[in-house]
């Protein structure tokens, strides 16, 4: 395997309103999202329900993680270069928190580097906030603490994108586009987690469209380095 393609962890997480009622919410809260609401309020039109039903789960303090996808490149028998995938769900979120906790601590932190799409500004802390949210102490190889710059062995995609250049959000989907990668948004997008998963009650369909991201933000990051992707038949699950 390519020396720089050895140690990465390629995350993506899936993440829903903390709560599938708002009225059941705690009053705190309620308070709380109803100064959050104000600045997200389009127009006069959408109630505090509305707005917390549809952008709530973008916020670690609102929402709650359902699903995180992980794939790490690994060596085929063919000496091809592989992707080997897993997925962590639950409805339980300390549990699964926990058990992608346990993954993370069975390799060497020194070396690890984890990567994901607008991860350091999203995927990363918004794990972290929930994992302390739920009392589970940071992981090494997620805890910044007393860091330097250059000592934190994370990766974003977006960032490698942007050269620089901090004017704009660039999606993955549009990465993946312009790249001839295979899209992840099939028969649902980002903005449909929240209805498929309270709604139509499918967390493993959920699932499987949090893999296909993870594996298009692997493909991604090869092609950023001007490498070929790995072929569907290189592609496992786990």
């Amino acid at each position: 395997m390519i020396p720089e393609l050895r140690d990465i962890l390629f995350i993506d997480i899936e993440t829903v309103a903390a709560s599938r009622d708002y009225n059941a919410l705690d009053e705190r809260l309620k308070v709380q999202w109803a100064r959050k609401a104000g600045f997200l309020r389009r127009d006069g039109q959408m109630s505090d329900e509305d707005i917390y039903h549809e952008r709530a789960g973008i916020y670690a303090e609102f929402g709650k993680i359902i699903c995180i996808a992980v794939g790490k490149f690994c060596d085929m028998e063919s000496g091809e270069l592989g992707l080997r995938t897993k997925v962590f769900q639950n409805h339980d979120e300390k549990a699964l928190l926990t058990e992608f906790k346990a993954m993370l601590e069975k390799i060497d932190s020194s070396t690890l580097r984890l990567c994901a799409h607008n991860g350091k500004e999203f995927d990363f802390p918004y794990i972290c906030r929930r994992m302390l949210i739920n009392s589970i102490a940071l992981p090494a190889a997620l805890n910044l603490s007393g860091k330097k710059g250059w000592e934190v062995q994370h990766l974003d995609t977006m960032e490698l994108w942007k050269f620089g250049d901090y004017k704009h959000y660039t999606s993955l989907d549009l990465l993946a586009a312009i790249f001839n990668i295979p899209s992840s948004k099939t028969d649902m997008d980002g903005s449909q987690v929240n209805v498929v998963y309270y709604k139509e009650n499918d967390l493993e369909k959920i699932s499987l469209y949090c893999r296909r991201d993870v594996v298009v933000l692997a493909q991604l990051f090869l092609k950023l380095r001007a490498y070929s992707v790995i072929p569907e038949s290189n592609i496992i699950t786990v």
